[in-house]
């Protein structure tokens, strides 16, 4: 058993996936500032976090990324820019293996990438389901906090499901759009 793991690498592709750009717009609109973002997928671009480093809003970012040549350029990045360290935090992991108990309360939660990565492969041990990650991340997420979805996923279609799951569990409610983002608001129902 080895763990399901995303053997590529996704660099900055802005055209076909602009969410990244999008929750960095999103944030300087709402002038979100001291914030803690879950970001599901770092990208090999990190732009997020780099971003998040010097646009002065003292926003602090943890991303997870399931490929090892990601995590490999987040290494390098904060070899050559160790600044960025003080405010973005790449781990590498599986997703589906997300445990809310591991994590620091976040104000703002991404799952852009919902039912893009879960295969039979993470069955051999025991990850979660799509449903249980968006679970274990709205308890991760402070009351009042948010959850965003990517629209333009090409595994939307299956996600929205979930989302609505999660709404109809009174675990997140709906608090408008951002370009191709979905927003939902962490309901108080989420604790616990």
């Amino acid at each position: 058993m080895t763990m399901h793991f995303w053997d590529a690498y996704w660099g900055l592709r802005i055209k076909e996936c602009p969410c990244d750009v999008h929750l960095l717009e999103w944030l300087r609109a709402r002038d979100m500032r001291d914030k803690t973002v879950y970001h599901f997928g770092s990208g090999g671009h990190h732009l997020v976090g780099i971003e998040c480093a010097k646009d002065g809003r003292n926003n602090v970012v943890v991303p997870i990324t399931a490929s090892p040549q990601e995590y490999d350029d987040y290494v390098k990045l904060l070899i050559e820019h160790p600044e960025v360290s003080k405010s973005y935090l790449c781990y590498f992991g599986d997703i589906y293996t997300v445990n809310a108990r591991l994590l620091p309360s976040f104000d703002v939660v991404t799952l852009f990438h919902l039912c893009e990565f879960r295969s039979e492969k993470n069955d051999s041990y025991g990850a979660l389901t799509d449903l249980q990650v968006g679970v274990e991340l709205a308890r991760a997420t402070k009351p009042g906090g948010f959850m965003l979805f990517y629209t333009g996923s090409f595994a939307f279609d299956a996600a929205q499901p979930k989302i609505a799951e999660l709404v109809a569990r009174e675990l997140i409610e709906p608090a408008g759009t951002h370009e191709t983002l979905e927003i939902y608001r962490r309901t108080a129902k989420a604790a616990g």
